[in-house]
Order: C-alpha cells, then sequence, then structure tokens
C-alpha cells in the first residue's frame, strides 16, 4: 500500500484529498504545516509527497529543496500542487527536484493518475540494494528496516547505528566510533547518548536485538550466525 503526504495547508483541500486518496487505496498522513511534516519524514517515511507551494511556514519551494538536497530523502518522488500556474513557478519547483507539477483546480483522477504514474517509475528505476543479514532485510538506499518481512520504522540515526554494526560485523566499534560515524560534528553529543540509541534499537528488533552484544567499557558488536 503506497503511503502518501498530503502537505496542503488549505484543510478543505487537504480533506478531500485525504478523502480520495484512501478511496484509491493509498495509505495518507496529512500535514497542514511543513515543519510537521519535515519532522516526521525520517521516522516516517513516505513513498510520494503531494506538496503545496503557498504554505504559511516553510513555503513549498523551500521544502522540496531541503528534502531534495538530503541524501537520505533525495529519492521520495514530490509533485508540487499549486494555484500558482506561471511558467516560471514550475521551472523554479522542477529545478528544485520536483517531479511533477499540478495547478490548482485540479480533478482528483489527474491527481490519482499521477501518483500511480510516479510511483511505477521510481520502482522501475530504483535499483533494489538490499542486505539481508540473520532476520533482517535493510534497504540502505531507502532507509527501510523489515524484521522477518515485517516492516519497522526507526529513526535515521538507530538507521545508521545499525547499518554501522551489520557492516561491521563481529568488530567491536567504540562508542567515539560510534559517535564520529553517527552524529558527525554534532555538538553536545556524549557516551550516553550511544547507549540510549541501542537500547532503542535493540528494543525495535525484537528476538534480533540481543545481535548488539555489549563489549564492557568499550562499546558494541554485531554477532550474526
Amino acid at each position: 500500500m503506497p503511503f502518501v503526504y498530503v502537505v496542503e495547508d488549505d484543510e478543505d483541500i487537504n480533506d478531500l484529498l485525504v478523502y480520495n486518496l484512501q478511496k484509491e487505496g493509498f495509505k495518507v498522513q496529512p500535514f497542514l504545516s511543513s515543519v510537521e511534516a519535515l519532522k516526521s519524514i525520517y521516522s516516517n517515511r513516505p513513498d510520494i509527497i503531494l506538496l503545496d507551494i503557498m504554505l504559511p511556514d516553510i513555503d513549498g519551494l523551500e521544502f522540496c529543496k531541503m528534502v531534495k538536497s538530503n541524501p537520505e530523502t533525495e529519492d521520495i518522488p514530490i509533485i508540487m500542487i499549486t494555484a500558482k500556474s506561471t511558467e516560471i513557478d514550475k521551472i523554479v519547483g522542477l529545478e528544485l527536484g520536483a517531479d511533477d507539477y499540478i495547478t490548482k483546480p485540479f480533478s482528483i483522477r489527474e491527481v490519482v493518475a499521477r501518483i500511480k504514474a510516479i510511483l511505477r517509475r521510481t520502482r522501475r528505476n530504483r535499483k533494489e540494494n538490499s542486505i539481508k543479514v540473520d532476520g533482517l532485510e535493510i534497504f540502505p538506499d531507502r532507509f527501510e528496516l523489515r524484521v522477518d518481512g515485517n516492516p519497522v520504522n526507526l529513526t535515521s540515526k538507530e538507521f545508521r547505528i545499525l547499518m554501522l554494526l551489520v557492516n561491521n560485523t563481529g568488530k567491536v566499534l567504540s562508542r567515539e566510533k560510534i559517535l564520529e560515524n553517527v552524529w558527525d560534528s554534532e555538538l553536545d553529543v556524549y557516551d550516553r547518548t550511544v547507549d540510549v540509541h541501542i537500547k532503542k534499537l535493540r528494543d525495535k528488533l525484537g528476538p534480533y536485538g540481543k545481535k548488539i552484544q555489549t563489549v564492557r567499557g568499550i562499546g558494541y558488536k554485531w554477532v550474526s550466525d
């Protein structure tokens, strides 16, 4: 079931899109604020975003630029929906990475058709690069994880920690090494932060959480069967 973000501050239009997309079998998450959508995108990643340009906080063009300039989210398709119809607005949106452009007033059937077409194209073009280890299937390009075939939502930090551990199976990684690779140059991050994230990651991995072993006084390692 494709997962769609609807980022539109007009409640009537938002409700109309949500209602009709759900009727078509999509899973839909509505947002009246682009800030809230950006906060959610890393922990609850959509398959595609319907995005209004004229938003009260971060406008749609800036939102698009932020999503498309981030390696973690750049492959999420975006359809711009706006009352603006001038050629320059379309060019700016497309140059920032938008995948399509629909102007108001629009037909719901057209919106649905555009979504389906873009999802078909992106799935065809996307390399299904996955890592299978024990009962996990990890999709690095999409920041997605399946545990025993079931999707599990990880934060971007949890996902990076998991990838770091799995890519170094059997090796002990110090807390300092994990901080260096996952938090980069962020300030005010401490060893305890790693421990907290490891605990949350273990909980989400269920029975496979025990694959992350603590090496007392040093750090952690992934132990595979």
